[in-house]
């Protein structure tokens, strides 16, 4: 045993929860990248994002999903939170995606009829696993710095996307990060994040002309 710890150091002491998020969360962003699993991907990412972390947490955590932010939480500061985003994001969003033609090259094929409902359900799971379940399981132990850890995950799920909107999402991601970490609920990030990839698309595929 002696020679063997001279070799090995002392055994890793993991909190096993942590262990789990950071697997799981890495896992569901690999497969959603590599497989589609319906004809719709907004669906598959409703089952990877929110159906299999609610049931982790349930039956292998056996907790309650609102210590992971699956409630309203602190609601009127949420809704403040939420309108002023939206009137301080609107004028920023205008401007980029008018003035940068990677973003209408990328996002005018998402532009449709059903496009309220479409990013609902994409946006949806895809809040809850960053906002909610990394941010709070995360925050257990590392506190704060949660804040940043969730960030990561979420700008690296960006490449793919125009650059300018990827290049922001470390900050857009601690921002909507703080949103869920003082309303205690990953809700409001959810609804300010469904405005932006609304309008962006709206103004993008030329919406308004």
């Amino acid at each position: 045993m002696v020679f063997l710890r001279k070799i090995f150091g002392p055994v890793l002491k993991l909190d096993w929860r942590i262990a789990v998020l950071t697997v799981v969360s890495t896992l569901l962003l690999i497969v959603n990248a590599y497989h589609t699993f319906t004809p719709w991907i907004y669906v598959d990412r409703v089952i990877l994002f929110l159906f299999i972390p609610l049931a982790v947490t349930l039956l292998v955590f056996r907790e309650s999903p609102g210590q992971y932010g699956f409630t309203l939480g602190d609601w009127k500061a949420g809704l403040l939170l939420t309108l002023g985003s939206i009137v301080l994001m609107t004028p920023i969003l205008w401007f980029l995606n008018r003035s940068d033609p990677s973003m209408r090259v990328y996002y005018r094929p998402y532009l449709n009829a059903n496009l309220p409902v479409y990013t609902f359900l994409d946006l949806f799971g895809w809040e809850f696993i960053f906002r909610g379940w990394l941010l709070f399981g995360y925050a257990r132990k590392f506190g704060p710095e949660a804040l940043w850890l969730q960030a990561v995950p979420f700008a690296i799920a960006h490449i793919g996307k125009p650059e300018v909107e990827t290049l922001s999402t470390i900050f857009g991601g601690f921002a909507f990060g703080w949103v869920a970490w003082r309303t205690r609920s990953f809700v409001y990030p959810f609804l300010i994040h469904w405005y932006i990839a609304t309008f962006t698309i709206l103004v993008a595929g030329g919406a308004f002309r």
